[in-house]
C-alpha cells in the first residue's frame, strides 16, 4: 500500500501510512496465536460489561422505551454486530496495533484519521464524563446508606431541578464526586498506574458477579411476589405521547441510541485478531457470541429492573441502586454489596476510557497532528503527563458541569460515527487494495458494511435535534482546526516517519523524480 498520494488538495489530504510504517512506529512485535473461540468471547463479555448498564439503563427506559427497553438492547446488539464484523476483518487484514484512527489513517487518509480522532474523543472522553456521573450517583447512594449525606446540590449538572426525598425541589449546581474521581484518576494515570491483567480480571469477574446477583436475588423476588409486581409491565410498550422517540415503537428505537452505549467496547475483540488460533471462524464467534451474551445478560436486568421499580422511576444515574434498595430493608447489606461492586467497576472503566484518550492524542501528537505537548513524556513515570492533565481535566468539567442525557448522547453519536467510518474503511479497503491478505472476510460482502454504515446512521437520527446540532458544531470546529494546524504540522506530510531512523521515506506529491521517473530519496 503506497503512501504517496495523487496531486492537488485532495491528494494532500489523502496521504496515508503504509502498513510498514505503522509497525515500525508501534514497535510490535510477533504474537502468538493462543485465543481460541470462547477465549475471545470472555474477552468480549468483560470489555463490553460496564457503564452502560449501570448508567443509562434507567434514562432509556424511564424516558423513551419503558419495559419496552429489553427490545431496545437488541435492536442496539443487532447494529454492533454489523460494526463488530467489519472491526474483525480490519485488525485480520492491517497487522497494526492501534484505534480506528490507525486503520483510518493507513485507509482512507490523513483528514479521515483525523476525523476519527475527534470521533474518537466522544467515544473515549466523553464516554468517562458520562461512566464518572454514574459512579457518582452509586457513590452517593452508598455514603447515604452509612449515614453520609452529600449536599444534593453537589450532585448533579449545573442549573437542573431535583427532587429530594421530602418532596422539595432544588437546584444543583457542580456534580462534585463525579469531578473528583476524574480528577485523582488522572493524577493516577500521570503517575503511570494500570491494570494488570490479573487485577482486570478480578474487577470483570466483580461487575459479571454483581449483574448475575442482581438478577438472581431480584428474579426471586419478582416471582415470590409477582402479583404486587405484574402491574410495573402494564404496559410493556407504554402509548406514545405524540412526540417522537417518546414511547411506542420509535420509543424504542431511540432508546436503542441510548443503551448503544452498553456496548462501547466490542471492539476490542477485534484487536485480537492476530492472536486468535483460527481468525477466520473464531473472531466472528467471538464478537457475536460476545453480544450475544451481553445482551442475554443485558435484557435480564432490564426484566428485573422494570418489574421492580416502576420504569417512569427510573431516569436516574444509578437505576441498579435504585433497584436493589427497592427489595426491601431485609436487603440492606445485598443493596450496599452491589453499589460497591458497581462502584469499584466503574472506577475501573473511567480509568481505562481515560487511558484510551490519552493513547489516542499522543498518537496524533507524534504525526504532527496536534501540539508536541501531548506526546512530552515525563522523564520519571514515562507517562504522557501534560496530555492526561489536560484530558482529565476536560473529562472532569463535563462530568461536574453536565447533563448525563446530554453527555450520553453526544457519546452515542460520535461512537455510532465512528463505526460508520469503519464499515466504510472495509468497502474502501476492499475496492483500492484486493491483493493484501485477510485473515478474516465480512460475510456477505458488501452488505453486512453497508448495513453497518445505513444502521449507524438510523440511530444517530433518533437522537435530539440540540444533541446533532452540537455533532455538527464539534465536527465542523474539528475539521477547521485540521486546516489550520495539523495539515501544516503533519510529520507524514513533512517526508518523516515518526519513530525508525532506518525507515524508506514518504515521498510527498512534489518531489523531484530522477533519470529513472521515481522520486529522488531524501537523506
Amino acid at each position: 500500500m503506497a503512501s504517496a498520494a495523487p496531486r492537488g488538495l485532495l491528494g494532500r489530504i489523502m496521504i496515508r501510512k503504509t502498513v510498514a510504517q505503522v509497525q515500525r512506529e508501534t514497535q510490535t512485535s510477533e504474537l502468538k496465536r493462543s485465543l481460541g473461540p470462547w477465549n475471545l468471547v470472555f474477552l468480549g463479555i468483560g470489555c463490553i460489561i460496564g457503564a452502560g448498564i449501570f448508567v443509562r439503563t434507567g434514562n432509556a427506559a424511564a424516558l423513551h422505551a419503558g419495559p419496552a427497553v429489553l427490545l431496545s438492547f437488541v435492536v442496539a446488539g443487532i447494529v454492533c454486530a454489523f460494526a463488530g464484523l467489519c472491526y474483525a476483518e480490519l485488525s485480520s487484514t492491517l497487522p497494526v496495533s492501534g484505534s480506528a484512527y490507525t486503520y483510518s489513517y493507513t485507509t482512507i487518509g490523513e483528514f479521515a484519521a483525523w476525523v476519527m480522532g475527534a470521533l474518537l474523543l466522544l467515544e473515549y472522553g466523553l464516554a468517562a464524563s458520562v461512566v464518572s456521573v454514574g459512579w457518582s450517583g452509586y457513590m452517593v447512594s452508598l455514603l447515604a446508606d452509612i449515614g453520609i449525606v452529600v449536599p444534593a446540590q453537589l450532585t448533579g449538572p449545573m442549573g437542573y431541578p431535583k427532587e429530594l426525598a421530602d418532596g422539595t425541589t432544588i437546584t444543583t449546581v457542580f456534580n462534585l464526586p463525579a469531578f473528583l474521581v476524574c480528577a485523582v484518576l488522572a493524577l493516577l494515570l500521570c503517575l503511570g498506574v494500570s491494570e494488570s491483567a490479573r487485577v482486570n480480571n478480578i474487577i470483570v469477574a466483580i461487575k459479571v458477579s454483581v449483574l448475575t446477583a442482581f438478577i438472581l436475588v431480584g428474579g426471586f423476588i419478582i416471582l415470590s411476589n409477582w402479583s404486587t409486581f405484574a402491574p410495573n409491565w402494564d404496559p410493556f410498550i407504554p402509548e406514545p405521547t405524540g412526540k417522537q422517540g417518546e414511547f411506542g415503537v420509535s420509543g424504542i428505537l431511540r432508546a436503542a441510541s441510548i443503551v448503544f452505549f452498553a456496548y462501547i467496547g466490542f471492539e476490542a475483540v477485534s484487536t485480537a485478531a492476530q492472536e486468535a488460533k483460527n481468525p477466520a471462524k473464531d473472531m466472528p464467534f467471538g464478537i457475536i457470541g460476545s453480544l450475544v451474551a451481553c445482551t442475554v445478560i443485558y435484557i435480564l436486568v432490564s426484566i428485573v429492573l422494570t418489574l421492580i421499580v416502576p420504569y417512569d422511576q427510573l431516569n436516574v444515574p444509578d437505576p441498579v441502586a435504585v433497584a436493589v434498595d427497592a427489595f426491601g430493608p431485609q436487603w440492606a447489606w445485598f443493596a450496599s454489596t452491589i453499589k460497591v461492586g458497581a462502584i469499584i467497576g466503574l472506577t475501573s472503566v473511567i480509568l481505562v476510557l481515560m487511558y484510551g484518550q490519552t493513547r489516542i492524542f499522543y498518537t496524533m501528537a507524534r504525526d504532527g497532528l496536534l501540539p508536541k505537548l501531548f506526546s512530552r513524556v515525563h522523564p520519571k513515570f514515562r507517562t504522557p503527563w501534560i496530555n492526561t492533565l489536560v484530558v482529565g481535566l476536560a473529562v472532569a468539567i463535563a462530568g461536574g458541569f453536565f447533563d448525563i442525557n446530554f453527555l450520553g448522547d453526544a457519546t452515542s453519536v460520535g461512537t455510532l460515527a465512528a463505526f460508520a467510518i469503519v464499515c466504510l474503511t472495509v468497502i474502501w479497503l476492499r475496492r483500492t487494495h484486493p491483493e493484501i491478505p485477510r485473515g478474516y472476510r465480512v460475510p456477505l460482502y458488501p452488505v453486512v458494511p453497508a448495513l453497518g454504515i445505513l444502521t449507524c446512521v438510523w440511530l444517530i437520527s433518533t437522537v435530539p435535534a440540540h444533541v446533532l446540532i452540537f455533532f455538527a458544531w464539534y465536527v465542523l470546529g474539528a475539521v477547521v482546526l485540521y486546516f489550520v494546524y495539523g495539515m501544516h504540522n503533519s510529520e507524514l506530510a513533512k517526508g518523516h516517519d515518526v519513530m525508525a531512523d532506518d525507515e524508506t521515506p514518504y515521498f510527498p506529491e512534489d518531489a523531484p523524480l530522477g533519470p529513472d521517473g521515481e522520486p529522488v530519496i531524501r537523506p
